[in-house]
């Protein structure tokens, strides 16, 4: 039944069409007469004065239930433990090995073994791609690591748990390496953690953009998060004299697929301790071994 305009009253108006055509949708799905009409500009919802009190209330109920759905949609993410205690091995191990080589202790050419050199690597001294991470070239390039390498990875940490989390950072930047060593010329050397830092930040990314069950996000929404990592690679990746882009590209690239693979293990494996603790541990014997290795090598 349709009412005179004198009978009219609105109980919606919206700039968009579209927005009232839903909302006289709704009204008109529980039995309630609706038209639409424009007023300075803005559309509006109207309705006979009789049905303005029910209309008012059905529209209401109608935008919680549609809030509700779209915050029951959005599963919370669980902190893992370990995050902590990874960056303080992080922040030691960097610090420690970088004093070591400055005074050449117990002999050893820490630098000149565990440097990167993409003709070796590409020979087969692939334990330089893992020395490689832990050098650098004076405290500037230290702290730097230092401060964004304990950011990623303590983030990575809280997702991951500690030991998951550095072990696939220690990967991702020995691949980056790797990657980076394979499109050089055999002279270039490459020296930092760098690679590795950006193989967190590509780790942090992958886990933005895998799939959760549940989630409404459109294809947009979900890969915003790839846009803003390549945006935050090329504005830390490519500065300064000395920067190795490639090394920069190829690690957040490495971290983005390992990551991928990492952001896939069972929750009830890394709700636990035993495996956490196991690829904690794991990360120290690459260490270790391939700085083993790599004076070995070069003592003989």
């Amino acid at each position: 039944m349709s009412h005179p305009a004198s009978n009219r009253s609105s109980v919606f108006g919206s700039r968009s069409r579209h927005e009232c055509t839903e909302m006289r949708l709704v009204l008109e799905s529980v039995g309630i007469s609706a038209v639409l009409a424009q007023h300075d500009g803005e559309w509006q919802v109207q309705v006979g004065q009789p049905h303005h009190d029910r209309a008012i209330a059905e529209l209401e109920a109608y935008r919680l239930e549609r809030s509700s759905d779209s915050f029951v949609a959005q599963p919370r993410q669980r902190v893992l433990p370990g995050a902590g205690w990874g960056v303080l091995v992080y922040v030691l191990t960097m610090i420690s090995i970088y004093l070591l080589a400055t005074v050449s202790a117990y002999g050893w050419p820490w630098e000149a073994v565990g440097r990167l050199r993409a003709g070796d690597v590409m020979s087969g001294q692939i334990w330089q791609t893992v020395t490689a991470l832990t050098l650098h070239a004076d405290t500037g390039h230290l702290a730097s690591n230092l401060m964004f390498g304990s950011l990623f990875g303590f983030l990575a940490g809280r997702i991951l748990g500690g030991g998951v989390a550095w072990l696939t950072i220690v990967l991702s930047g020995a691949l980056g390496n790797l990657i980076n060593a394979l499109m050089r010329h055999a002279d270039h050397t490459s020296i930092g953690a760098s690679t590795a830092v950006f193989a967190g930040l590509g780790l942090l990314v992958a886990h933005a953009i895998v799939p959760r069950p549940g989630s409404r996000q459109s294809t947009r929404e979900r890969y915003m998060p790839l846009m803003a990592g390549v945006l935050m690679l090329a504005y830390l990746g490519t500065e300064g004299e000395r920067t190795d882009v490639l090394a920069h590209v190829a690690g957040f690239f490495s971290g983005l697929m390992v990551g991928w693979l990492a952001c896939r293990i069972p929750e009830r494996w890394l709700i636990k301790n035993s495996f956490q603790w196991c690829t904690g541990i794991a990360t120290f014997f690459i260490l270790s071994g391939a700085w083993t290795i790599a004076i070995l090598m070069g003592r003989g």
